[in-house]
């Protein structure tokens, strides 16, 4: 499949991408991510390696789009969630006014 990156094209394959991450070890995932076998790797280490170019000149959209169309799995960072409503047993106590107790010496 034909795809631009940095806006070089290639043609890859799936074949091809995983001859070419067989070996590489993952980097640790701050962003954007692709299952490649069994691996999780950043789209940056993989765009990296498979266009033989610097980090800096793709992004990591262009590289996820890519990965995409090929069949391979992209992850996308996780966000933090928001603490949920309380559980049950912190309703229980902020209603007994457990949390409100003065604190003892």
């Amino acid at each position: 499949m034909r795809c631009v990156i940095a806006r070089f094209p290639f043609d890859l394959s799936k074949s091809g991408v995983l001859a070419s991450m067989k070996g590489i070890k993952p980097e640790p995932i701050t962003g954007e991510s692709v299952i490649i076998g069994r691996c999780h790797y950043p789209v940056k280490q993989v765009g990296e390696v498979i266009t033989r170019q610097d980090r800096r000149d793709f992004t990591s959209g262009e590289v996820t789009r890519a990965m995409a169309r090929l069949g391979f799995t992209c992850r996308t960072p996780q966000v933090a969630t928001p603490p949920s409503a309380l559980s049950p047993l912190q309703n229980a106590s902020a209603l007994l006014g457990g949390e409100h107790l003065p604190a003892q010496a």
